[in-house]
């Protein structure tokens, strides 16, 4: 289990070096492709679904009243 582990974070290292621009490298390509996925793109989609929940309850309740 511990090499499937490793296994997975190696390649999902590897695709934050490929997005980078700097495959086997941790330059800043891929310093910048983690704060573009970490610190940007992933708190917009928790924002983004909150929002979506907060529709659909508000909905939900509209069209049970």
């Amino acid at each position: 289990m511990e090499q499937v582990i490793t296994d997975l974070f190696m390649a999902c290292v590897y695709v934050l070096q490929v997005i980078g621009g700097s495959p086997g490298e941790f330059g800043y390509g891929y310093y910048l492709a983690n704060i573009l996925i970490f610190a940007v793109l992933q708190p917009a989609l928790i924002l983004l679904f909150m929002a979506l929940w907060i529709k659909e309850r508000r909905l939900r309740r509209k069209l049970q009243n």
